[in-house]
């Protein structure tokens, strides 16, 4: 099969359609659901709706992970559950949106191997190529972290299996005729490889003939500190002027020690938040209850769990911090980031059970009080793994997390109310960025090492950025 620079010429009439705007003023798009829409996002729903691929970017805390999960919906009206398939580049985001990560969809391992020997891998795999052959649509969530090179597997890939499975045309279309919805910001952490190998997915040879429609979403919902966004938005484009470098010199604690109890800590490291966390647990000296995951599935797709937000073993007493990994009472405030402090332990049922596994003769729960002022008992909520329609496999584990520190990885699509972060650490390109776009307002970032350097974007990106939005 020809590999896709082969088919360029094929392509010389295609063009996309970047769009960026001021967003507008908000729509009611739902009136059941009580969401609003900007101008912009019903754009790009109505691309969708069109069954045109897109492209969704945009700063963190614009709504890309509300637009992606509404997408998801009107996507699964048009082609039906079972030909709509959602995958992120990591197993939190793929969690979080009740997928699977990008690999296990495609049945492509470590995606090491050439197109040629990866197609050959898929055809040879009936689970694989099945996946691929019912796809109709296909979402790509936390693009950023997905190889240039690999993107153009993935195409070469698409296309095989449908051409040699499906239909023999489909081999000359882009991505096989299949419908991509892929969302990122490039400005965030990049694709994990050797700094010179460094390849974004927009950098691929299929990128631009893959997308009809491309939208830079640019209304922020998390920072009302109009101040804020405009200073992250310099630190997201590498772009700080010395105004903006004194405003966050401002912020940097000459003592952590300073720090109280409600600041999350940020670190790029996990084996720097397990050890702050478990070293504070153990200092309370209360009784440690513990809970441990019940899941559901069959390997390989439960291994998939591990790789999510919800712990397999979680570890609490009283006066511990934690934080809500997910949504549990928007309108309660009780959201994705929200932190507290365990006031006691609630019993449902007569018996002390100290363990949530394959329980049946009672159990407790944790009584939170958050920062908010809400106080609530948090039950066990459910993370799965899907694939289309059929579930996969499952977790059900206290949608909680210690949160005396978290890594930055862990910490995107969470919003803080206060948080610190060393700087003098090892950070790369979109790390600094990520970092301070979890954080509410500037009152509520605290900082240690700072330095203008460490502020930093990938020239790539910002040339991709200023072609294509600007």
């Amino acid at each position: 099969m020809k590999p896709f620079s082969a088919l360029l010429s094929s392509f010389r009439s295609f063009s996309t359609n970047p769009v960026i705007s001021n967003g507008g003023k908000p729509r009611t798009f739902d009136r059941a659901m009580n969401i609003k829409w900007t101008d912009q996002q019903l754009q790009v729903i109505e691309a969708v709706k069109s069954c045109q691929s897109v492209f969704i970017t945009g700063s963190a805390g614009t709504g890309k992970t509300k637009l992606i999960e509404e997408i998801v919906k009107v996507l699964r009206k048009i082609h039906g559950k079972q030909g709509v398939f959602v995958t992120a580049s990591t197993g939190i985001a793929a969690c979080a949106l009740s997928g699977q990560t990008i690999h296990s969809f495609a049945g492509v391992g470590l995606a090491e191997a050439d197109s040629g020997t990866l197609l050959t891998r898929v055809l040879s795999d009936k689970r694989a190529s099945k996946r691929w052959m019912n796809a109709k649509a296909l979402v790509i969530d936390e693009i950023s972290m997905i190889d240039g090179e690999l993107f153009d597997k993935l195409e070469y890939v698409a296309r095989g299996v449908m051409g040699s499975k499906s239909d023999a045309s489909k081999a000359e279309l882009v991505w096989g005729g299949i419908q991509l919805v892929v969302s990122g910001d490039f400005f965030q952490l990049p694709p994990v490889a050797k700094l010179n190998d460094r390849k974004f997915a927009f950098e691929a040879d299929c990128w631009d003939h893959t997308f009809q429609f491309q939208a830079a979403l640019n209304s922020v919902f998390r920072q009302s500190d109009l101040e804020y966004v405009r200073i992250l938005e310099g630190i997201r484009k590498g772009e700080l002027n010395a105004e903006d470098e004194k405003i966050l010199e401002q912020r940097v604690l000459g003592n952590e020690d300073e720090l109280d109890n409600t600041v999350v800590r940020l670190f790029p490291r996990n084996v720097d938040v397990d050890r702050v966390n478990q070293k504070r647990l153990h200092e309370l000296g209360e009784e440690i209850v513990v809970y441990e995951a019940f899941d559901t599935g069959t390997e390989p797709w439960k291994s998939q769990l591990n790789q999510g937000i919800a712990p397999t073993r979680l570890q609490l007493c009283k006066g511990a911090r934690v934080m809500l990994t997910k949504n549990t009472n928007v309108k309660g405030k009780l959201v994705n980031g929200a932190t507290g402090t365990i006031t006691g332990f609630v019993n449902l049922r007569k018996g002390k059970v100290k363990k949530i596994c394959r329980y049946d003769g009672g159990m407790i729960l944790p009584l939170v009080k958050f920062d908010s002022g809400h106080e609530a008992v948090i039950n066990a909520s459910k993370w799965e793994v899907t694939e289309g329609d059929e579930v996969k496999a499952g977790r059900l584990q206290l949608p909680l997390v210690l949160a005396w520190a978290t890594s930055i990885h862990k910490s995107q699509g969470m919003t803080l109310d206060k948080l610190y972060t060393d700087l003098s650490r090892a950070f790369g390109y979109g790390m600094s960025y990520v970092a301070f776009s979890r954080v509410r307002n500037l009152d509520g970032l605290y900082l240690s090492g700072f330095k203008p350097s460490s502020v930093k974007a990938h020239p790539k990106v910002q040339a991709f950025y200023k072609k294509t939005f600007e």
